[in-house]
């Protein structure tokens, strides 16, 4: 690695155009981490067949091949950053799961990447990856393996049915695969589980649209004296668990000292028409819309943005707002303690603060960013944030081992080679149970995703697995 620049493979769990964070985020990670040309850099995404594609991806949008989706990811990053992102883009076969409403890697997706290249591996969503991973071990393929933790996992599986022995499971499985696969874990917030090895440091930033919006927004509000002409908004995917349910609660509960207060939400999603019943039910002032790009102009007329949920881990249209410069109301909660540094987040942690908060929202205006916090919110200070928290410009080789006398070993060396040989163990109790058609059923993989099929090894051009001949002959 001395000879040659750094190779840094980002895997992820989604690829637009499906609009979610492990999709949008890598991305923008990709393209600024290789935007000085310091380092060589692959983001690896799914690759799903036509069926899947038409369950997951919105709008009837499909490709027909990998490079017609590359292409497709390359034009939309390069209209929201200005430049050409000079990173590669590799597939790895997927298969959707209608029940988790995730994508599941299919196979040994270790071997997308040459082992001669093999220098740090990104897993955003490191639990996701390896949950089900039967192949080389990440930590054996790889000089560095660094976890991004996105999802509050535990906080969705406690909302289901028996939901605290599921998340009571959950967690320790979670913690059990990353020990064994990742080198290091950055968790975005305070929100997630605490993990082997991990730090909390928040490495996304916002699309640099929102900071032009924002620079244009307040020259137009502020210095041209034109006044915002709406209120409040939410916009978010139209789930119960993504606030939605709480948000209704406390405009139930509070309606009375709020006479004229009206949300808008902005969403699509599985529990809409619920909503859209709820708030009828309800009898209250919020008005729902179907799903809008954040940036889009109706936007820039709003004030206020009010974002109840507590099931994310940093909120990526929480940050969006602040960067448009809107007065952003939020629950006091860990996933949103990387906005309290600016000045038009107002936090609640009650119902009557929530009122009071408000009352003073609807009536101040926004304050504008300084230039620090301008770039606190950007993808070039969240690309030296990850920088630091993945500790990639350190130069890591194994330590000598000092000189022992016959007969005698310290107990730290002691200790660590337990430590290691125990860690060895278990990746292999993984292994071999991650191999086992009926114990990947058991802990809830799909049917057939051990092995990729005959279309996804075609549209891929890998070779197809043994035991999986080719139709023709």
């Amino acid at each position: 690695m001395m000879d040659r620049k750094q190779h840094i493979a980002i895997f992820t769990t989604a690829s637009l155009p499906w609009m979610t964070g492990t999709a949008v985020n890598p991305l923008f990670r990709a393209a600024y981490l290789a935007k000085d040309g310091e380092r060589k850099v692959t983001l690896v995404i799914p690759w799903l067949s036509l069926k899947d594609q038409e369950l997951v991806y919105p709008n009837k949008i499909t490709f027909g091949s990998p490079l017609e989706q590359e292409t497709y990811v390359r034009r939309w990053l390069e209209d929201r950053t200005g430049f050409l992102s000079g990173f590669n883009i590799c597939f790895y076969p997927g298969k959707f799961d209608p029940e988790k409403r995730s994508i599941l890697a299919v196979g040994d997706i270790t071997e997308i990447i040459p082992d001669g290249e093999a220098d740090v591996a990104v897993l955003e969503e490191p639990e996701h990856l390896t949950w089900y991973h039967h192949g080389r071990r990440w930590k054996t393929k790889f000089w560095r393996v660094i976890g991004v933790v996105h999802t509050n996992y535990l906080e969705y599986v406690k909302r289901e049915r028996n939901g605290r022995l599921h998340a009571f499971l959950l967690k320790h499985a979670n913690s059990w695969v990353v020990q064994i696969y990742c080198h290091k874990v950055i968790r975005l917030s305070a929100a997630t589980q605490d993990l082997p090895r991990s730090i909390i440091c928040n490495v996304h930033g916002v699309n640099p649209k929102f900071l032009e919006i924002g620079r244009k927004v307040h020259e137009e509000q502020v210095n041209r004296n034109q006044p915002f002409t709406k209120g409040v908004y939410y916009i978010g995917k139209m789930v119960w668990s993504k606030g939605y349910r709480e948000l209704l609660q406390l405009l139930k509960a509070h309606q009375n000292q709020l006479p004229d207060f009206q949300v808008d939400l902005y969403g699509n999603g599985e529990d809409s028409d619920q909503v859209q019943e709820e708030v009828r039910k309800l009898k209250l002032t919020v008005e729902v819309n179907p799903g809008r790009d954040h940036a889009d102009p109706l936007f820039h007329e709003y004030k206020v943005f009010f974002n109840p949920s507590t099931t994310d881990v940093v909120c990526t249209t929480t940050a969006e707002a602040l960067a448009m410069g809107k007065i952003v109301i939020c629950a006091d909660h860990p996933s949103n303690d990387f906005f309290k540094q600016f000045p038009n987040c107002r936090m609640y942690k009650d119902g009557d603060e929530f009122v009071k908060v408000t009352r003073t929202a609807l009536t101040d205006k926004p304050a504008r960013l300084t230039d620090d916090q301008m770039h606190e919110l950007s993808w070039e200070a969240a690309t030296e944030r990850f920088v630091g928290a993945a500790e990639l410009d350190h130069k890591f080789i194994e330590e000598p081992v000092a000189p022992v006398t016959p007969g005698f070993m310290s107990a730290s060396l002691l200790v660590s080679d337990l430590t290691k040989n125990m860690e060895d163990a278990s990746a292999f109790v993984h292994y071999t149970a991650s191999g086992i058609e009926a114990a990947r059923r058991a802990f809830g993989a799909m049917p057939g995703s051990l092995q990729p099929d005959e279309e996804q090894c075609k549209e891929l051009g890998l070779v197809l697995p043994a035991g999986k001949p080719d139709s023709k002959h």
